[in-house]
Order: structure tokens, then C-alpha cells, then sequence
């Protein structure tokens, strides 16, 4: 050992550089080195779909800092005196001696490096089926620069014709745009019912129907059975009902396993979701040994039960906090993830932040409530854009559990206001009133965020009675047709209509043909518009006199996900 506390981090991607960054800044007088097995360093992989669609074509801009600089050893060593080292992997930790055996992989020259505190970033490995073929050249993953660098070249030889991407989570749906803005014939393969499971299956629906829009085929409910081929190359995928889709091109996208055998092998404790286990500080079961990013366990803030969450932003995180620890004996904690994410899809985006209603209710949470709003993110003299958002609560506090939000218009900004919402333990209440910026070029006067709030707050206290898109469909298909009534104008009608039996009745004209309703007062009716607002009105005034099963269709015509007439 020297005099000096030498700092090593195994692992050069996002977390292992943060760390060691962190650990210079806190102690300009410790060792630090990075021992990456790659030969790039820092690489920004969410970056990799948007340099595979042609967005940027520098692919240094993978590699850079935000004001241009390629970080590389020599960046490293002159501007932050860390000791970076590529091509050059760890094979085992000698816990008792503090010390590690690595491998130059240019060389294979093997020798040891001793430690004071050992930060493992060691990431994870893409999930591949098990299933024939799966070796077959032309199937891929997007997890690496090799990765990004391979389907760069496909996108620009323009050659293969056909491509089938597994996996409809968030890498999968990126890939998909990124190689059809190549010109390649795109078919997404998902084995689950539904496209980007963080999402519940309304909204979801959408996003599929969006996807489908820009000529991508969708196959969900049905996963892949074995790879095709001849001569060693990919010609086509088999699906597990029979169907076989002709490709040259399948991208591989069906999440990541944590790498964990250098832990394992070490005696580290290693969680029951497959990462490794760590403390709020980032510690280990071994107190001179932290670890972050793709690899750990990290603990779900809502639920207090530990998760996989292998998100670029959070591996950032983490990796800040276990370099000041490794540098200042534990100074800091690491509180937990409350999974929230957003994607590019074509012209939409797709958000998520909490809990969506599916996975609070797989979790035990019995008394939620959720509403639906759909309506643009700024007024349309701006050009306001739609945005749908779903937002799931706690029916008895009102706490916000989760919100979901899809559409062309401003995502980002709504999911960034839930998130800071769940993590500030908000209820609906706290929300209603919320002081935000307003301005016409930014928002509407009442923003969609706290307009959500209030129609979950009329819902909660009885005001609005709701009814999803999903349920009314599935009470049409079982013939348990509600009086449905299209409060909109004649030429909005005659625009766009779902044309499922409903009843034209413009708002401005309900009351005078209150006549046209049912007569018996119990019988369900449903309200609605475009985006269900004049719908809640006409629920009001229909309430009013006397009918008692009034509901309103939530988010209007804008967030039905099926089929409709024009």
C-alpha cells in the first residue's frame, strides 16, 4: 500500500467514472484509477439509438464532455489525475488482502493491483432467448459502442431491407424509429400483451397505435421460438405461434441482467432480484467495497421493496455518492429510485414516474383511485400539442402513487413535475393549487398537471363519476351498451366520431333535449368529447335533473385507443 488512500473502480461506462470524478474532488490527495474493459470510456448509451438514426453522425459525441471534449485516459489523467485504463479486465478480488487480478487485453499480460476502497461498475450483460439460432450472424443487441457502431453502418449501407426488433421495452421502441428512419422495414416482436410495460395498457395502446402510424408493424402476445438461416446469416424469425417474418436484421431488446459473477465470486452478498446487495451508502457486505449502476439492487422509495433499475441518470447518481463515500468514510446515502423514465417514439414521447394502476395493485395497494386527462400542453394559439396523462393515488390519503404520460406535446416536463411530487409525498390536495410559471408560449393558464389534479380531486369527492376507455369497450363488447352521448358540435362530428352508438348532442343545445335521454333515471349514460371537458359538463347538468348514473368517458376522444369510424 502507499501512503496515499488509492481508490480503484472497476468499470468505465457512466457510474465508475462519476465515482472516480467524485472521489478526486472530495480527496486531491487519494490514488484513483479506473480499470475499464472496453476501449472507451464514459459512453453515453442512452445516446446510442439517436447516433444509430443519424441524429448526430460524430460519434465522439458518444464519448464527450457537455463542452466538447473526448473523454479518453489523457482527458482523465490531465484534467481530473485519474488513472484511467481501457482494454483492461478485472478476473477476480482478493477481499482479504485488498487486492485485485486484472488482464491487459491487448497483451494478456495478467498482474495485481491492491486497494484501500474498491468500487465495483461493472454494469450488465443484455438477456438473450434461449432459442435456436440465437448465434446466427445479423442478430444484435444496442448495449455497446460496438453495438451502436454495427447498426450505424447498417442504417447507412442501406442494404438489409428488413429487420425484426425483440422486445417492445424502452431500447426496443428507440431501435425500432432509429433503423425505420433508415428506410429498414421494421416488425416489433413483444412477447407481453403490450408495448413499454411501464405504462398501463391504455396508454400503451396508444403509443402502439402511434408506432403503427409510421408504418412499423406491431406483434404483441407473441414471443420468438427460434432463429432462421442459411449459411451462418439471419433470413428470418419464427414466432412462437408459427408466423415466420423474413429479415436480415434482428435486434435483440429484452432487458439486462446484472453482472454479477466478480461479486459473487468475491463472497459478496447478492440481493433476491440478481443484483448486488448494497446499503444506502453504496456499500457492499463488504465495508471497503461499494458498488453502483446496472449491477445493484437499489431501493424503491414508494415501496421500500429492493429493484433492478438499470437507468443511466441513476447509475450517475449512485456512482456520486459511493465516490464521496470511498473518499470521505460515508458522508452521504443513495435514498432509493422511484423508476421514473421517458423514450422518444417517432413524433411521441412516453413517460413514467411511480406506480403505474397495474403494478400498485400486483403490489397489494387495494383502495387506489386513477383518472385519465387528455388535453395540449400549451393553447392552440401556440400550437399546443396533446398530451395524455394517466395518474394513479392512494384513495384514502390522496397520496400520488405514480403518472404516466404519452403524446407529442411536453412529457418531459409533466413527468418531472410528478416524479418531484411522489418524492415529496404530495397528495391531490397539494397539488390543485400548486404555484407553477405560466405563460402562453409554456403552458395553458390552468397547467395539464394541476388540471389532472383536479379531475382526480372532483372524481375522489364525487363529483365526476370516470369510466375508462378500456372499461367502456369491454362493456360494448359484452353488449351492456350505455346511453352514450357525443357533446360535441355537428362539424367535429362529422370530422371524427367513433361512431359506437353514440348520440350527437351538443353541449349548447343538452338542455333543451333532455327529452332524447332515457327515461328510466337509473339507466347508465356516458358523456364525452374530444377530450371529455364539455363531457363533464353535460354529466353535470344531466345529474342535476335527476338521472343518477351519469359517467364521464375519461380523456375524451383523444385518448380512445381502439378503432373508431372517422
Amino acid at each position: 500500500m502507499t501512503d496515499k488512500k488509492r481508490i480503484v473502480v472497476v468499470g468505465g461506462s457512466a457510474a465508475g467514472p462519476k465515482a472516480a470524478a467524485k472521489a478526486r474532488r472530495i480527496d486531491a490527495s487519494a490514488e484513483v484509477i479506473i480499470l475499464q474493459k472496453d476501449p472507451d470510456l464514459s459512453m453515453a448509451s442512452c445516446g446510442y439509438p439517436y447516433y444509430v438514426g443519424g441524429y448526430f453522425d460524430d460519434r465522439n459525441m458518444l464519448l464527450c464532455t457537455p463542452t466538447g471534449v473526448v473523454r479518453n485516459p489523457q482527458f482523465y489523467l490531465n484534467a481530473k489525475d485519474i488513472d484511467a485504463r481501457v482494454n483492461t479486465e478485472v478476473l477476480s478480488i482478493d477481499r482479504g488482502s485488498r487486492r485485485i487480478t486484472y488482464r491487459d487485453m491487448l497483451t494478456g499480460k495478467t498482474d495485481t493491483l491492491s486497494y484501500d476502497k474498491l468500487i465495483l461498475a461493472v454494469g450488465s450483460t443484455p438477456r438473450m432467448p434461449p432459442v435456436p439460432g440465437i448465434d446466427l450472424e445479423g442478430i444484435t443487441t444496442l448495449q455497446s459502442m460496438r453495438d451502436a457502431d454495427y447498426l450505424r453502418k447498417v442504417g447507412d449501407e442501406k442494404i438489409i431491407k428488413k429487420a425484426v426488433v425483440v422486445g417492445g421495452g424502452l431500447i426496443g421502441i428507440e431501435t425500432c424509429e432509429a433503423l425505420q428512419l433508415a428506410d429498414i422495414e421494421i416488425t416489433v416482436v413483444e412477447l407481453l400483451p403490450q408495448l413499454l410495460m411501464f405504462l398501463d395498457w391504455e396508454l400503451a395502446k396508444l403509443v402502439e397505435n402511434h408506432v403503427r402510424s409510421k408504418s412499423a408493424n406491431v406483434i404483441t402476445d407473441n414471443g420468438v421460438a427460434e432463429f432462421l438461416g442459411e449459411n451462418g446469416k439471419l433470413t428470418g424469425v419464427k414466432l412462437k405461434n408459427g408466423t415466420e417474418l423474413e429479415c436480415e436484421l434482428a435486434v435483440v431488446a429484452i432487458g439486462v441482467v446484472p453482472n454479477t459473477k466478480l461479486a459473487r465470486e468475491a463472497g459478496l452478498a447478492i440481493g433476491e432480484k440478481g443484483g448486488i446487495d448494497v446499503n444506502a451508502f453504496m456499500q457492499t457486505s463488504d465495508p471497503d467495497i461499494y458498488a453502483v449502476g446496472d449491477c445493484i439492487e437499489t431501493v424503491n422509495r414508494i415501496t421500500g421493496k429492493k429493484v433492478l433499475a438499470p437507468y443511466g441518470d441513476l447509475a450517475n447518481l449512485q456512482g456520486r455518492v459511493a465516490g464521496e463515500n470511498a473518499a470521505s468514510e460515508n458522508s452521504v446515502t443513495f435514498p432509493g429510485t422511484i423508476q421514473t423514465g421517458i423514450c422518444k417514439v417517432f413524433d411521441y414521447a412516453a413517460g413514467s414516474t411511480g406506480l403505474s394502476e397495474a403494478a400498485a395493485r400486483n403490489l397489494g395497494y387495494g383502495d387506489i383511485v386513477t383518472v385519465i386527462n387528455a388535453s395540449p400542453d400549451k393553447p392552440g394559439f401556440m400550437q399546443g400539442l396533446l398530451i395524455v396523462t394517466k395518474l394513479v393515488a392512494d384513495g384514502k390519503t390522496g397520496r400520488i402513487l405514480g403518472a404516466q404520460c404519452v403524446g407529442p406535446g411536453n412529457v418531459g416536463k409533466q413527468i418531472a413535475q410528478w416524479a418531484m411530487a411522489i418524492q415529496g409525498k404530495m397528495t391531490v390536495e397539494d397539488i390543485v393549487n400548486a404555484d407553477l410559471p405560466y405563460a402562453p408560449p409554456f403552458s395553458l393558464a390552468i397547467d395539464h398537471f394541476i388540471a389532472t389534479a383536479h379531475i382526480l380531486q372532483n372524481k375522489m369527492k364525487g363529483r365526476m363519476k370516470g369510466i375508462s376507455a378500456r372499461e367502456l369497450k369491454e362493456k360494448l363488447d359484452r353488449k351492456e351498451a350505455p346511453f352514450l352521448i357525443d357533446t360535441r358540435g355537428p362539424d367535429e362530428f362529422e370530422q371524427m366520431r367513433l361512431g359506437i352508438g353514440e348520440t350527437l348532442i351538443p353541449l349548447g343545445a343538452l338542455r333543451k333535449r333532455f327529452n332524447e335521454l332515457p327515461a328510466d333515471k337509473d339507466r347508465e349514460i356516458v358523456c364525452f368529447c374530444k377530450i371529455s371537458l364539455r363531457g363533464y359538463e353535460a354529466a353535470l347538468a344531466i345529474e342535476a335533473r335527476g338521472w343518477k348514473n351519469v359517467k364521464v368517458l375519461e380523456g375524451g376522444i383523444m385518448a380512445w385507443p381502439f378503432p373508431r369510424e372517422k
